[in-house]
């Protein structure tokens, strides 16, 4: 098979990534034979997972534009896969020239391949780095590059506080990035789940069963829970809604989910100081 040159030496291309499942999910070009042979069996057995993850690549998008509509040039996306086609990048650059933006990823795969996607562009990057650990990825040379956190900054989480328990407390973790952020920022969030959490028979028809066996165990929350995570932080219009309702553009809902969708999603902007101890 011949390798294209955004696949690094050292990245097996004949072994499936999660990471370039998700990317042929979503309609990227960043995929090999053994990736979509796996996107499509578990497509086989849950075929709401990729329209799923569809619809919230789709809300990304949304939001990225209205956020540099909103005078928004720096974007953090932690979690952020593989940045192919439509990514966060190329919605803020097309709107805003001199934008900038940090891919964060815990998976070594994604951020090869992030890389080797992005060597030409001086205004975006991809780095190895955990949630979990907020001062890492605020010290990294990358951050340092690309992110001003004395001016306001759009802060990604797309599809990725799920993977933390109520035990990890995703607010506490959360509030570890907001407050290094400048008011006027802005939080972006979706995570799975809907108004009342799904019962326990009903999930292996969500994400949870597939990222359980390949990644991690999904963390279902309801419409009140994940509003709970914009804690201190002032929501947008129209609030917290699943992710093809927040303001739906002109292609409406392509994967027909409406309000039925398994994914919630909201935008919110960080209107005062923290307090430091002195």
């Amino acid at each position: 098979m011949n390798r294209p040159s955004w696949a690094p030496p050292e990245v097996d291309i004949e072994k499936p990534s999660i990471a370039r499942v998700y990317d042929y999910w979503v309609g990227g070009t960043h995929n090999f034979p053994a990736d979509v042979a796996v996107a499509k069996s578990i497509a086989d057995k849950n075929p709401l997972l990729p329209r799923t993850l569809r619809s919230n690549r789709a809300f990304l998008r949304r939001a990225v534009k209205e956020l540099t509509d909103l005078g928004i040039d720096q974007f953090l996306d932690i979690g952020s896969g593989i940045p192919t086609e439509g990514n966060v990048h190329e919605v803020a650059l097309e709107n805003n020239p001199d934008s900038r933006v940090l891919y964060v990823d815990i998976d070594p795969v994604a951020v090869a391949h992030g890389k080797a996607i992005l060597a030409d562009n001086r205004q975006a990057a991809s780095l190895l780095g955990d949630l979990r650990e907020p001062g890492d990825i605020f010290a990294a040379q990358e951050t340092e590059d690309l992110i001003d956190f004395s001016r306001p900054v759009a802060l990604i989480l797309a599809a990725v506080l799920h993977f933390i328990s109520d035990a990890d407390d995703p607010k506490a973790m959360l509030r570890q990035f907001t407050d290094k952020l400048a008011p006027g920022s802005y939080v972006v969030i979706s995570h799975a789940g809907m108004e009342k959490k799904p019962a326990p028979e009903d999930v292996p028809a969500s994400a949870s069963q597939t990222y359980q066996e390949n990644v991690s165990e999904v963390y279902w929350r309801d419409l009140g829970e994940v509003t709970a995570l914009f804690e201190g932080l002032e929501l947008i219009e129209p609030g917290v809604v699943p992710v093809p309702v927040w303001r739906i553009g002109p292609e409406g809902d392509p994967e027909g989910f409406g309000a039925e969708a398994h994914a919630l999603a909201g935008v919110a902007k960080k209107v005062w100081c923290a307090a430091r101890p002195r």
